[in-house]
């Protein structure tokens, strides 16, 4: 059975590094002193160095990152700079960044750079709409086969692949809830284009998570029905005691 993993995802928060650091101790004072499952937390760069002092038993990633490892790219960070860092993972190919005109071939080169630099990158694939035709599946199969085409086959169980419906994340006007069904259904189509991609034994050795607004009162539903083999929390995680909820319901599915 695969280790679950908690990964929380702190967007463009919080406003300051001393906010950042009570919210890091806060967690880490609630949870287990040996995990089960595997936590994660993803603040903006500029407090990676701070919180990577505090603490090993919080792995710590990052929100994005660019292609290249160095060069003119004004206000770009690269893989090797974050691994240098200690970093070990990297959210790519969220739907805020896909918002903002990133493509799945940009998404594709960031993935490279990121497994060439040893970092574990998290791709983020999601339908903005479930329509009734089930174009929504067309459509996430589409970012799988472009973002990780190229790759070699052996190299995709070490990409984390986080499903995040559009629709339902906090900031789409007109919401709604995604239920465990909506998750199982789309890890098991996630699975299945990973074994053609590839071959069922590298598919299921692929963590697939689910994120879209996931927080203390529904991940352990998708944990144990949801078909998630983790979660991604946003708003959620700025909340110590809703993160370290959702932590404790992953260590008892571990």
């Amino acid at each position: 059975m695969k280790k679950k993993i908690v990964i929380g995802n702190w967007k463009m928060n919080p406003l300051t590094e001393r906010e950042a650091e009570k919210l890091f101790k806060s967690i880490l004072k609630a949870i287990p002193y040996k995990l089960k499952a595997e936590v994660v937390i993803c603040p903006p760069f500029i407090y990676l160095e701070k919180l990577k002092k505090l603490s090993r038993k919080i792995n710590l990633g990052a929100q994005d990152a660019f292609w290249g490892e160095v060069g003119a790219f004004t206000g770009e960070i690269s893989p090797e700079m974050l691994a240098n860092l200690g970093v070990k993972y990297l959210i790519l190919g969220h739907s805020e960044r896909r918002a903002l005109g990133e493509t799945d071939s940009m998404i594709n080169k960031k993935l490279k750079a990121a497994i060439a630099s040893g970092l574990k990158p998290i791709l983020c694939v999601g339908e903005e709409v479930r329509d009734e035709k089930h174009e929504y599946f067309n459509i996430v199969k589409n970012q799988i086969i472009e973002c990780l085409r190229g790759i070699p086959k052996n190299l995709l169980p070490k990409i984390i692949i986080a499903y995040e419906p559009v629709w339902a994340i906090s900031s789409t006007p007109n919401r709604r809830d995604a239920t465990p069904a909506d998750s199982k259904e789309m890890a098991i189509f996630i699975r299945k284009v990973l074994s053609d991609l590839s071959s069922p034994s590298l598919a299921a050795a692929t963590r697939v998570l689910y994120g879209g607004s996931v927080n203390d009162r529904d991940a352990g539903e998708f944990l144990s029905e949801g078909g998630a083999d983790g979660v991604l929390p946003g708003k959620a995680s700025l909340d110590a005691k809703k993160f370290s909820e959702i932590i404790r319901i992953a260590e008892n599915g571990s």
